[in-house]
């Protein structure tokens, strides 16, 4: 049984869902629209302004499909809905970062900027150098665009300076002592 997978999806009254005939899941919201075909063994079926999501039969497959089928389905609603935000930190001395026009332009204390192009559907914006606010509709996207700036420059242990996310915390280990 999936707690997860059996709870019903709410769907606001500005987000249009349509079920096509090839298992093919159209959302669409004031924040933009987003497809997903609907794996085999899963039903969707749409009750008034909630989605219920069945499985055919208990097969391991389907058990492990079921949750997350409802999860990815919830996250869509969701996106185009409301939208979701990652946020950002750069730690360490003379790194920055800049959005100019569809690039993110960051200094990390490379030889080099490193220029990371912006996906087409996310929007992203720079505070004081060194806060990034990352938001989109599609949750998929919106992580990975974070996940890869993140993966420039990663938090190192010691000075704590790298990249990372704002509720992220960086546990310091203690440097070299000097035996006298």
């Amino acid at each position: 049984m999936s707690r997860i997978g059996n709870k019903p999806v709410e769907v606001p009254e500005k987000v249009n869902v349509t079920i096509s005939e090839g298992a093919q899941l159209s959302v669409e919201g004031p924040l933009g629209k987003l497809e997903w075909g609907i794996p085999d063994g899963i039903e969707l079926n749409q009750e008034e302004s909630t989605l219920v999501l069945t499985r055919k039969d208990d097969s391991r497959k389907n058990k492990a499909m079921h949750g997350t089928a409802r999860s990815l389905v919830a996250n869509m609603v969701e996106g185009v809905s409301k939208g979701f935000q990652r946020k950002l930190e750069i730690h360490g001395v003379g790194f920055r970062a800049a959005v100019k026009g569809k690039v993110l332009d960051l200094s990390l204390g490379f030889s080099h900027p490193v220029q990371h192009p912006i996906p087409e559907d996310v929007k992203v914006t720079v505070e004081e150098n060194t806060k990034i606010t990352v938001e989109g509709f599609n949750k998929q996207v919106v992580g990975q665009f974070a996940s890869e700036v993140r993966a420039y420059y990663p938090p190192e242990p010691y000075k704590g300076k790298g990249v990372r996310y704002a509720d992220e915390q960086v546990r310091r280990k203690a440097g070299k002592s000097v035996a006298s």
